[in-house]
């Protein structure tokens, strides 16, 4: 790939999904898009980068060039100190207020839910508060990457994937497939039913989303983001969560410097004012 052609996609990639792509990652960059050459029998990323950017906009096109180049590195109960956060302080301090999970489901948005292993973390996690504290609730799951929507939607894993989830909670909410020797695993249906994906840009002016959200997960994904981003998706967020909801950040990443009206309670948790 040619560096014209790298960093014309590049910036093109920034205005569209707001992730920045520098030097370093143009060999990345090069090898996953090689498939898309591959698939639509092109001899040249030049041609690639003329289709993808010229006036008439290829936009089946733009998806899978997103969808190549987007990093979506995810586990179940990935740091795993923020679902005790939810389930101890976060749950407990808005189910008394505003009716959340008794005249309205209490709704909990995986922002960048990716492969699905976070939406279906916390559908566990809410599940298992639910048995013990009668509630409606639901989960909404959104990314840009149509491809790992699919596959969440699916809710199909390998038992390698699965193996952070506790014991009791493979037993749970996880079948096995019947051909033991394939190792996988599927979430069962009353679980995926509660999850709801859809595909969503964070960079656009609306969300198509209803509100009041109690809870945003958006973990990891502002590292890909510039400070002037991060700062207008977070109004974003404020202006859907109900007075008093938290936003879940990643473990390095933080509002600080950002005149945001979100409230720091633990590392990496924020609580809009009431």
């Amino acid at each position: 790939m040619a560096a014209r052609d790298f960093d014309l996609l590049g910036r093109f990639i920034e205005s569209e999904v707001g992730i920045q792509v520098p030097p370093s990652k143009h060999a990345m960059i090069e090898a996953r898009l090689r498939k898309r050459l591959r698939a639509l029998g092109m001899a040249s990323f030049q041609e690639y980068t003329d289709r993808v950017l010229r006036s008439g906009r290829d936009e089946e096109e733009i998806v899978h060039l997103i969808d190549a180049v987007t990093t979506n590195k995810t586990d179940f109960f990935r740091e795993p100190h923020h679902f005790d956060y939810l389930v101890k302080a976060a749950i407990p301090s808005l189910l008394d207020d505003q009716g959340a999970g008794l005249a309205r489901p209490f709704t909990v948005w995986s922002a960048a839910s990716s492969t699905g292993e976070e939406p279906y973390t916390l559908a566990m996690v809410l599940s298992e508060f639910a048995e013990r504290h009668p509630m409606r609730w639901q989960v909404l799951a959104t990314d840009i990457s149509t491809s790992v929507l699919e596959r969440g939607k699916r809710g199909i894993y390998s038992e390698a994937v699965a193996e952070p989830i506790p014991s009791v909670l493979k037993c749970k909410y996880l079948r096995r497939s019947r051909d033991r020797e394939r190792g996988l695993v599927r979430v069962v249906p009353a679980l995926r039913q509660k999850v709801t994906f859809q595909r969503l840009n964070l960079l656009s002016r609306r969300y198509a989303i209803p509100g009041p959200i109690d809870v945003i997960f958006c973990r990891n994904v502002f590292i890909y983001f510039n400070r002037k981003t991060q700062a207008e998706i977070l109004h974003r967020f404020v202006n859907l969560l109900r007075p008093g909801g938290f936003v879940f950040l990643g473990h390095s990443e933080t509002t600080n410097g950002l005149s945001v009206p979100l409230s720091q309670v633990e590392p990496t948790v924020y609580c809009k004012g009431k």
